[in-house]
């Protein structure tokens, strides 16, 4: 760590400077505010300790040159004149700390180590940022097919604006990961990402969950809680599976859309926020909103732009890259040295269909990594239904029959014991209402006059 003493009292900087030296510093000195701006500006310190009466100017002028140069380097503030309200005003301007003379030195080398530790802190951070950054960046966007190229196009575009953006596809197909890349090529990127899964919440959670609670709102809230709303504010808020969105819920998402602000449950009050909203969903909106089951001005709010991320099986010529970003990922996460794949095995990744889309490619690769025994990943290291599709599908035809009558048995028994009330049907099968009204409709279950 470098350190600064800028400091006209020669001894005083000396004593300073030789007590930090044993302590492991390195240290320089600057005697006056002018020689103090020139050392920082042409050199790099981590931490500055500023007298305030300077020969030349005071302290409190030296530090808003210094903060021009580099804010984020902390100032300590060293000086006789212990003024409580100079302390208070640099330290709104965003001081380190401010001590008196004489200085204790041992609490002097507190506050330094102090200082240390924000520094380690805002480094790691900005390593995490740049990790975060690197790994969901469109360089790192797989797009070698037409469509694929078309798709990134558009998000790129779409990035630089502060539309709201529905991102479209099947389940697999990266929608999580591509409004990662959107938000970290967008202004925004130095604000919060928050991911909500609203397929995962229970109905009665989701408003609370987005908009917050304050104390006592609800059985159970025994503190105020923020909102993904709040928490996302200055950034972006990713809402997964959004057509399971209750509608009690859908007319308060509009409001929000529309006014920019929220409302607490439990509270009177309303609170400003700036959220971008990228949404996304595996099912047809369009449709959805035809049949009455959301709201059509939501879905117009929510989709200024609309993205479609095309099943893997209609970009197949993607698989190969994708099996050596996967291949070099799970090679390294398992301390293997796994060179690729042999034909055989290539050829059966290339003709299969992936229902799971890249999700289950990703997991057929680590999984046979870890299995492998050799530098190639063979046929043998592939899943069974990889290598025989003919007799997997067969098996899940049948399969999925018999969970498709025995779901529609135990739906049909929950709502003839609840009076056909779907409230409580949902609730004593551990459902959301949106996700059993969904489920009687795919299962073709209506109620009989």
């Amino acid at each position: 760590m470098r350190i600064l003493i800028i400091e006209d009292e020669k001894p005083s900087a000396e004593a300073l400077r030789e007590f930090l030296l044993d302590k492991g510093y390195e240290v320089e000195i600057a005697g006056s505010g002018a020689e103090g701006i020139e050392k920082f500006s042409s050199s790099t310190f981590d931490i500055v300790l500023l007298d305030w009466k300077l020969p030349d100017m005071e302290g409190d002028r030296v530090f808003e040159r210094l903060r021009e140069i580099n804010p984020a380097v902390p100032v300590i503030f060293i000086t006789a004149y212990g003024m409580i309200e100079r302390a208070v005003n640099v330290l709104r301007k965003g001081a380190f700390y401010y001590m008196t003379k004489p200085i204790e030195l041992e609490e002097l080398l507190h506050l330094i180590k102090e200082a240390e530790e924000k520094i380690n802190l805002r480094r790691e951070v900005e390593v995490l940022r740049e990790t975060v950054k690197e790994k969901f960046s469109f360089e790192n966007f797989v797009a070698n097919s037409g469509l694929m190229q078309d798709v990134l196009s558009l998000a790129m575009r779409a990035a630089k604006s502060n539309a709201n953006i529905l991102i479209t596809g099947e389940s697999g197909t990266g929608k999580e990961m591509l409004a990662r890349i959107i938000h970290n090529a967008s202004y925004r990127a130095q604000g919060p990402f928050v991911a909500v899964n609203l397929a995962a919440l229970p109905e009665t959670l989701i408003e609370s969950e987005l908009f917050g609670a304050e104390k006592g709102a609800y059985t159970g809230a025994d503190r105020t809680r923020p909102g993904k709303f709040q928490i996302a504010s200055g950034g972006t808020l990713f809402l997964d599976e959004i057509s399971e969105i209750p509608p009690s819920v859908q007319v308060k998402l509009l409001r929000v859309i529309q006014e920019k602000e929220i409302q607490p449950l439990g509270s009177a009050k309303t609170i400003k926020i700036d959220v971008r909203i990228i949404s996304a969903t595996n099912r047809d909106l369009r449709k959805m909103v035809d049949e009455g089951e959301f709201r059509q001005d939501l879905y117009y709010r929510l989709n200024v732009i609309e993205i479609h991320l095309p099943p893997l099986r209609k970009r197949k010529e993607e698989i190969p890259y994708l099996i050596e970003v996967f291949l070099k990922r799970y090679s390294k996460a398992n301390k293997k040295q796994v060179k690729g794949l042999t034909r055989e095995a290539m050829e059966t990744l290339m003709r299969y269909h992936y229902p799971g889309n890249i999700r289950e490619l990703e997991n057929i690769i680590e999984r046979a990594v870890v299995l492998t025994r050799g530098d190639y990943i063979g046929l043998e290291d592939l899943p069974f239904h990889v290598r025989n599709p003919e007799t997997k599908g067969r098996k899940a035809s049948a399969l999925a029959e018999r969970l498709r009558q025995e779901e529609r048995k135990i739906i049909l028994e929950a709502l003839e014991e609840t009076g056909w009330n779907q409230s409580e049907a949902a609730r004593r099968l551990g459902l959301s209402e949106s996700t059993l009204r969904y489920r009687m409709k795919t299962l073709g279950i209506k109620r009989k006059n």
